[in-house]
């Protein structure tokens, strides 16, 4: 049914309890980084990772920091890792964790306690989970979502337009994994593959929007660098005119990389816990990418910074309280800011 490697099945368990920081470290960014000189006029993207009620069965309690950086955003995008139904259908399945389920009361108060308008809000479906709760359950989803005001991407192999401030920015997501047949991910969730192909005929130019933005579903879980062949599609991805490329799946925040003048910030880590209610501490790490896109006209769609704002994700009952980083303390802030200086250097 899914398409993962024997490999990548049977190194699972152990990467989810000690996550990997092997791998090529060469060539990535600082958590911050400079391309342009302050541009008069910008918008401003977020981007955060993937979002599940897994490991909550309320809404999180978000730090007034990160909410109040979340509500400055022109735009905010993720990835909705669990359907949106009102009763799971893979009852005993969805119960062990193996198949995610949310509600839209809790992804609208998730939303709201994070500092999101709903309507500033664009999530994938293009990932390995869409159709955890079959296709009734999909169909629900879209449903939920567009009842809560909250745009989709990667159900189509086009780009979709979306107007940010001044600016046109075409959004494309696509999955490189999946969890249920090939023929019920067709014509509802973007495959990789059929991704490259509609690229290839055509469909969705750069040259329509000010920026082009792809949002993959991509990498092996739990491995804080991206593998080769993850570059590799990154590479394919900047030159086909994309100019800022956001992963999501590994479940670990993952380094950033330039390529020409295209941003490939490969892994966000989880937003919402979404893997099990109880996780090693590496996997606890999450990241907020903060990106300022010129306006002007000079430089009209060019990224001009880029910022990764780092956090964790504290389990509080039944459900996650969200706080910076830096006010991790004791033993665990010590290891987790090794981390995160591992992924990005020293501050």
């Amino acid at each position: 049914m899914s398409n993962y490697p024997l490999s990548y099945k049977i190194s699972w368990p152990l990467r989810f309890l000690r996550p990997s920081v092997a791998g090529r470290a060469d060539g990535f960014l600082p958590e911050q980084a400079d391309f342009l000189p302050p541009p008069a006029s910008s918008v401003r993207l977020a981007f955060v990772g993937d979002i599940s009620a897994v490991a909550n069965r309320r809404p999180p309690e978000c730090d007034a920091q990160l909410a109040t950086l979340l509500a400055s955003a022109d735009l905010v995008v993720g990835n909705c890792e669990s359907p949106v139904v009102a009763k799971p259908r893979a009852g005993l399945r969805t119960r062990l964790g193996t198949h995610h389920a949310m509600t839209s009361e809790f992804l609208a108060g998730a939303v709201a306690a994070v500092g999101i308008e709903p309507s500033r809000f664009v999530v994938s479906l293009a990932n390995n989970h869409v159709l955890d709760q079959g296709i009734e359950g999909y169909d629900e989803t879209l449903a939920a979502l567009a009842g809560l005001g909250i745009r989709t991407i990667g159900t189509k192999a086009g780009l979709t337009s979306v107007t940010v401030g001044s600016l046109r920015v075409g959004f494309a997501a696509f999955t490189q994994w999946r969890n249920a047949d090939a023929v019920s991910f067709a014509g509802r969730a973007v495959m990789a593959d059929e991704f490259f192909a509609a690229r290839g005929n055509g469909s969705g130019s750069a040259a329509d929007v000010d920026l082009m933005c792809v949002v993959p579903h991509w990498d092996w879980e739990f491995r804080h660098f991206p593998r080769e062949s993850t570059r590799a599609l990154a590479l394919r991805l900047a030159e086909m005119g994309a100019g800022l490329v956001v992963g999501h799946h590994a479940h670990v925040v993952q380094p950033v990389e330039r390529i020409g003048e295209t941003v490939v910030a490969y892994g966000l880590g989880d937003f919402l816990g979404t893997a099990f209610a109880r996780q090693p501490w590496p996997g606890r790490i999450g990241a907020i990418l903060v990106v300022e896109v010129s306006a002007d006209d000079a430089t009209r769609g060019r990224i001009a910074s880029i910022r990764m704002v780092p956090f964790y994700r504290q389990r509080d009952g039944d459900r996650e309280r969200l706080f910076p980083l830096e006010a991790v303390s004791g033993s665990l802030g010590a290891k987790a800011q090794t981390r995160w200086a591992t992924i990005f250097g020293p501050s």
